[in-house]
C-alpha cells in the first residue's frame, strides 16, 4: 500500500483525501513509477470542481503530470527500464500519489543534468509552450507576437522561448510585481490591462502593423481585442479559457484580414505520437540544462498537503510553478 490523494465528490479543495491505496503491477505496456515530485495545474482544479467536462468518473487519483523513478516495467515495454528517470505529461490522470501505474509511452527521459523536481514543475507547461510556438504557429525571428497572462506557468516560459528565438514578445499582466517578472522572462513590451487598453498599445507598439500571433489562454475577456491585435493572415492561438469561453466566432470576425484560428493542445504530442513527444521534450530539457529556459518553481508542497496546496493556488497565493513531494509526509 501507498499513500495517494483520491477524489470521491466534486468540490472545493476539502474534497481532497488522504488514503492508502493499492498500486497493481504493471501490465502489457505500461510501467510502475516512484514518484519524486508532482506538477499542480490550474487544470486539477476545474476537474476537482466537476467544471468544463473535463473530470474523470469518480473516485479519481487527480493530477496529469511528474517525475520519478521507473520501478517496475510491464512485458512488451522498451522505452525505458527499471532506474531511469522519468517524466510525464498527460491527460490521464493518478499523478497525485507516491507510486503510480502509467503507459509508457507516456514517460520521457529525463537527463542527469536536470533536477527531477524541476521536470516534474516544468514537463505540462514546457510541452504545452513547444507546441503553441512550434505547432499552433511557429514563431520565427522577426515576428511580434502577444501573450496573455505573460507571468503565469506557460506564458513565462512561452516568453523566455520566443525571446530567445528573436522574436519581440509583448505580454500583458494584471500587476506591476507580474510585470517585473515578466521583464525578466524576455517580454520587450510589458502591458497592464487593468490600467491599460491591450488593443491600443499593441498597436502603438508595433506602428499600427499588428502582430504575426496572440497566444491566448484568458479567452472570453480577451478574445475579440486579440483578434482586433492581428495584422493580415495573423494567427490567433487559444490554449485557455480562464475567464470563460469565448462567443462562438463569426465568419465576418476572421474574413476581412484572412485570420487564422486554432486551439493548440500537448494532446497533439501525448495522443499517439511519441516521436515528436520526445523532440519536445529533449529540446525542453536541453533548454532548461543549458539556461535558456528557467522553470520558476516557486512552492513545495508535501502530497499530503494537497488540499492547502489547492486552497492557495485558487486564491492567487502562489505564482509560477508548484509541485507537491511524495516523500514529505
Amino acid at each position: 500500500m501507498v499513500k495517494a490523494i483520491r477524489i470521491h465528490e466534486h468540490g472545493g479543495p476539502e474534497v481532497l483525501t488522504w488514503e492508502d491505496v493499492q498500486v497493481p503491477d504493471p501490465k502489457e505496456g505500461e510501467i510502475r513509477l516512484k514518484q519524486k515530485a508532482v506538477g499542480l495545474n490550474f487544470l486539477d482544479v476545474y476537474m476537482r470542481r466537476g467544471e468544463q467536462n473535463l473530470a474523470p468518473p469518480l473516485p479519481y487519483i487527480p493530477g496529469m503530470e511528474g517525475a520519478g523513478v521507473v520501478t517496475a516495467v510491464g512485458p512488451g515495454v522498451t522505452s525505458c527500464k527499471v532506474g531511469d528517470v522519468v517524466a510525464y505529461a498527460s491527460a490521464e490522470v493518478g499523478s497525485y500519489a507516491q507510486e503510480r501505474i502509467l503507459p509508457a509511452d507516456l514517460a520521457v527521459p529525463v537527463p542527469s543534468s536536470v533536477d527531477p523536481v524541476d521536470a516534474a514543475a516544468a514537463i505540462f507547461k514546457g510541452l504545452t509552450a513547444h507546441v503553441l510556438i512550434h505547432k499552433g504557429f511557429k514563431v520565427e525571428p522577426g515576428h511580434t507576437i502577444l501573450v496573455h497572462a505573460a507571468a503565469g506557468g506557460v506564458g513565462s516560459v512561452v516568453c523566455q522561448w520566443a525571446n530567445a528565438i528573436g522574436a519581440t514578445v509583448i505580454g500583458t499582466v494584471s500587476t506591476k510585481e507580474k510585470a517585473a517578472q515578466a521583464k525578466e522572462d524576455g517580454c520587450h513590451h510589458v502591458i497592464l490591462y487593468k490600467e491599460e487598453n491591450f488593443v491600443d498599445r499593441v498597436m502603438e507598439i508595433t506602428s499600427g502593423k499588428g502582430l504575426e500571433v496572440v497566444y491566448d489562454s484568458v479567452g472570453k475577456d480577451t478574445f475579440n481585442g486579440s483578434l482586433a491585435c492581428l495584422k493580415n493572415r495573423g494567427y490567433m492561438v487559444l490554449f485557455g479559457t480562464a475567464s470563460g469561453v469565448p462567443e462562438p466566432l463569426r465568419v465576418e470576425q476572421i474574413a476581412p484580414k484572412s485570420l487564422y484560428y486554432t486551439f493548440s493542445s500537448i494532446t497533439e504530442y501525448t495522443v499517439e505520437n511519441r516521436k515528436e513527444l520526445l523532440v519536445a521534450a529533449q529540446d525542453l530539457f536541453s533548454n532548461i540544462a543549458k539556461g535558456v529556459l528557467r522553470i520558476r518553481l516557486n512552492h513545495k508542497y508535501p502530497l499530503s498537503q494537497a488540499t492547502q496546496a489547492h486552497i492557495d493556488l485558487e486564491s492567487r497565493k502562489t505564482s509560477g510553478s508548484v509541485v507537491l513531494i511524495p516523500d514529505e509526509e
